[in-house]
């Protein structure tokens, strides 16, 4: 199955939003963690990001559905870009989207200079990111006692 990365405008915010609190619920309810989970994000929150000069948001489009969405971060300043974040709905995981999708981001901005974090605990966030050639660097932020959030890069 192939992917199309389709960019979000203002006025797919609140479908964004919706989708966003949907895909990251398990995770929220799990973790508890209310502070940094985006499943209990306000729609204010993604609206400003996505407001933000430096940002861009896109669709993952999966067979015409839209499987998920991925936030970049490019300040075309040098620095790292970032993934934060990206999710897949509960419906179409496990069938390599999230990885197409960071294909895709790679062919736009560039293979080189990304990061990301993700929580420590989710074994398979972790696989994926490290099967697209992503290494911790060592930095891990502890959130509370169930959960830790792991740092990435990309050079």
């Amino acid at each position: 199955m192939g992917i199309a990365l389709e960019k979000v405008t203002r006025d797919d915010i609140e479908l964004v939003w919706k989708m966003q609190v949907e895909a990251f619920s398990d995770l929220l309810a799990k973790y508890q963690d209310y502070e940094t989970n985006p499943g209990a994000e306000d729609i204010d929150k993604v609206l400003a990001r996505f407001e933000q000069s430096w940002t861009s948001y896109f669709f993952i489009v999966a067979d015409g559905s839209k499987a998920g969405v991925v936030r970049v971060v490019d300040k075309k300043d040098g620095s790292r870009k970032r993934i934060s974040p990206i999710w897949i709905m509960k419906e179409c995981r496990n069938k390599g989207l999230a990885q197409q999708a960071i294909i895709e981001l790679e062919k736009i901005y560039g293979e080189d200079n990304w990061c990301l974090d993700t929580i420590l605990q989710e074994k398979g966030n972790c696989y994926l990111y490290e099967k697209m050639g992503y290494h911790r660097t060592g930095k891990i932020e502890k959130i509370n006692e169930q959960m830790d959030i792991v740092f990435y890069e990309k050079n």
